[in-house]
């Protein structure tokens, strides 16, 4: 191994402390905003599998101890964030698949930017915490925040095309197309991940490709990994809880 200069050595790690969350924000340009969409409750194909169906999570665990219940709310055919109780996590692990997925911020919210109703849709979860390939799950109905980090963005990689959000308290859904990474056999990357999806109906995701795992400071990069759970993030904000309901995923063989 050879020793760097101390003065190089320094500035590597000057520089890697240096790295703050802003450096990797986007603000401009912004999405148009879009009216007149539809979240419609959509029925499960017959080759589905259901991951929520109205009574209870049992295809859901804990991230933090895997093969521990998830312990969010049930009540009234939907589920909610209980805050504090940490992210929650599919049972199986998935490849490429098709999902669909409604949730809903609050009418009540308060807050404001990434402090307002925020959530996560984590397409393959690699770990515990925000270890991931994150779709944004959060208010984005006049709600200023970065373009690359509002709802329906891949997070902190690729703003969504358009803006369709809906007011607080309606439903909204993503339907979406995941095609996970592949690896070669020396753990370098064969090919990207890519993703599809539709919000409240609307194309804002059109066969992105994913730069890698998405991460708050810095920029992302691949590891490898295999078929992974999916997650939902509990984001631990101040605002209200974000609910979810009518879950399903096809698996792309």
């Amino acid at each position: 191994m050879k020793f760097l200069p101390a003065v190089l050595a320094l500035g590597i790690v000057s520089g890697a402390v240096a790295q703050k969350p802003a450096d990797t924000e986007v603000w401009e340009p912004k999405p148009a905003v879009i009216t007149n969409t539809t979240a419609t409750t959509s029925v499960p194909p017959s080759d589905a599998i259901v991951l929520f169906d109205g009574k209870n999570l049992d295809q859901w665990e804990s991230v933090n101890e895997p093969g521990k219940a998830a312990g969010w709310t049930v009540a009234k055919n939907v589920f909610t964030v209980k805050k504090g109780t940490g992210n929650i996590q599919t049972k199986k692990a998935f490849t490429d698949y098709q999902l669909h997925i409604e949730w809903q911020v609050p009418a009540n919210i308060h807050g404001e930017g990434q402090g307002r109703g925020n959530s996560g849709l984590f397409l393959a979860s690699t770990g515990k915490g925000d270890d991931g390939y994150e779709l944004q799950i959060m208010d984005g109905w006049e709600n200023a925040t970065y373009v690359n980090g509002q709802a329906a963005s891949v997070y902190k990689q690729t703003a969504p095309l358009v803006n369709a959000s809906k007011k607080p308290g309606e439903w909204q859904s993503y339907d979406v197309t995941w095609t996970a990474p592949v690896f070669n056999t020396d753990g370098t990357l064969k090919s990207p991940a890519y993703v599809t999806v539709l919000h409240n109906g609307v194309m804002v995701q059109n066969h992105t490709e994913l730069k890698g795992k998405t991460v708050y400071i810095g920029k992302p990069e691949y590891n490898q990994h295999g078929a992974s759970p999916i997650k939902l993030q509990d984001h631990g904000d101040p605002s209200e809880p974000l609910s979810f309901r009518n879950i399903w995923i096809r698996e792309m063989k």
